[in-house]
């Protein structure tokens, strides 16, 4: 007898040890040093409580996907003030909020693309590249051998990953672009939010009464604060609900276009996830594909105020 239980500690100890050897590994360590020199890099960031205020509220519970209500566990938006004459002031954020009215809100209505529209997402992207953010990551991915060094096909191959426009719904015409999904938000069959993980874009939402923050989504020992720089919400948008968004709060648009690019360009599985520690946070980046275009591309939070260290 004595045998086979010094067999099964062996098999125990042997399963300990190589959990602890496996989760040692499933950080990208790589991936977040290269995210955490763009964070440095990232001067557009604005600063909570001087750029602006956010009230957390209460925690949103559980809801199904696909859920038209839920109960509201936030009486007030989650952005109680915002200084829009910085964003203004800031040439990305004011070339890319220009962006934001360009789409067609359902899946299965086919984009109309007109010239100004494409001049406005040329400026945006000459404006991304004079950032230090994106400079950095366009030498990291000339470094991995994803991108040219010649700035005029860099920039192509970011307009056809963000701008060019594919079929998500099979029904209907070319009616989504990664942009669109990441930055704006979609809804499909009018049953379901798609993508908005965007913080300015969820801000002017809210000013118009058109999105309504439900709470923040948090384990019980990892609860946000107000000036978290990611956040997981729930929110109702055009009478639908998304049970849970992650979003990047006050970075800059050229900071989440460089990581998820960099993400994108370095993988090519359908989807592609890796485990980061950036700044004081532990995050699952997440990038899905269609085809050599973004599907979808968001953080999800894992830990914060360092709480995984």
């Amino acid at each position: 007898m004595r045998n086979g239980y010094d067999f099964r500690w062996i098999l125990i100890l042997s399963a300990l040890f190589t959990f602890s050897d496996a989760s040692s590994q499933t950080v990208n360590q790589e991936l977040s040093n290269v995210f955490n020199e763009l964070w440095k890099l990232d001067v557009n960031r604005l600063k909570p409580g001087t750029h602006y205020n956010i009230s957390l509220q209460g925690k949103a519970g559980y809801i199904p996907q696909g859920s038209t209500s839920a109960v509201d566990h936030a009486s007030s938006p989650l952005f109680t003030s915002v200084d829009e004459a910085k964003l203004n002031s800031i040439t990305t954020y004011a070339r890319f909020m220009k962006l934001l009215d360009n789409y067609e809100r359902s899946t299965g209505v086919a984009e109309r693309v007109t010239a100004d529209e494409v001049t406005e997402n040329n400026s945006f992207l000459d404006a991304v590249l004079e950032t230090a953010v994106m400079k950095r990551a366009h030498r990291y991915l000339i470094g991995k051998g994803k991108s040219r060094s010649d700035l005029r096909q860099f920039k192509s191959q970011l307009y056809y990953m963000w701008f060019r426009l594919y079929h998500r719904d099979r029904n209907g015409g070319e009616d989504s672009s990664g942009f669109e999904h990441v930055f704006v938000g979609e809804t499909k069959f009018g049953r379901e939010i798609m993508g908005l993980h965007n913080w300015v874009q969820f801000y002017l939402q809210e000013k118009q009464e058109l999105l309504d923050y439900k709470g923040y989504k948090a384990r019980d020992n990892d609860a946000p604060n107000d000036d978290d720089h990611v956040l997981n919400v729930q929110f109702s948008w055009h009478g639908l609900v998304k049970p849970v968004a992650s979003a990047f709060v006050g970075v800059s648009p050229e900071f989440e276009m460089a990581i998820f690019t960099i993400l994108f360009l370095t993988s090519t599985e359908k989807t592609t996830t890796a485990v980061v520690n950036l700044d004081e946070y532990q995050l699952e980046m997440v990038v899905h594909r269609h085809g050599r275009s973004i599907g979808t591309a968001y953080p999800k939070l894992l830990s914060s105020n360092n709480r995984h260290v």
